[in-house]
């Protein structure tokens, strides 16, 4: 059963939200205009924020489902992390696109929605708020990223969950690493 969910939530998390939006409603290859990248952020610049909105939601989703799955079917906390981290996985690297997916925020959030929904708001409305302030959606993200461990760990007794929350927070580092070149340089939309 474990088997079977690590891979479920895998393939889950593979599938390419914006990618599908933008080429049913565009005709469009999202890899190729824009940032480059499928998720919420470049399909709202180039569809609109209805779309933007709906690739977001839809990435939460897939990474929300397998996880709230797991923990209705599995008892250990280290199997049902290691479900929430195939699901986030598969949108990082999707079979589907030659594992090369998106930046795993929209995602991330899903899986914490289902592990510990408290901190995943909380994160949400850090990144909500330093959104307004600076309208960089990439800042954003990383300080809300950052953010989730120290929420993770001031809410949840498990080291576990905090050594999930840092894993998910290093792998988000490493998908902006293109982001945060720009930050420092001033130049980040």
């Amino acid at each position: 059963m474990t088997v079977f969910l690590i891979i479920l939530a895998y393939l889950m998390g593979s599938i390419p939200t914006g990618v599908i939006l933008a080429r049913t409603y565009g005709n469009i290859d999202l890899r190729k205009v824009g940032s480059g990248n499928i998720g919420a952020t470049n399909v709202g610049r180039i569809l609109g924020r209805k779309f933007g909105v709906t690739t977001l939601l839809g990435d939460m989703v897939k990474g929300l489902v397998p996880v709230l799955l797991a923990r209705w079917l599995i008892a250990s906390e280290l199997l049902l992390l290691t479900v929430a981290l195939a699901a986030f996985l598969g949108h990082l690297y999707p079979i589907f696109l030659e594992f090369k997916g998106g930046k795993g925020i929209a995602t991330a959030l899903g899986v914490f929605l289902g592990l510990t929904p408290l901190a995943a708001i909380l994160a949400f409305g850090l990144w909500l708020v330093c959104f307004i302030v600076w309208r960089i959606s990439s800042l954003s993200s990383l300080i809300a990223a950052t953010a989730m461990p120290i929420i993770v760990g001031l809410l949840n007794d498990s080291r576990l969950y905090l050594v999930f929350s840092l894993i998910i927070t290093a792998l988000i580092f490493y998908t902006h690493r293109e982001n945060i070149q720009r930050l420092a340089a001033g130049e980040e939309t």
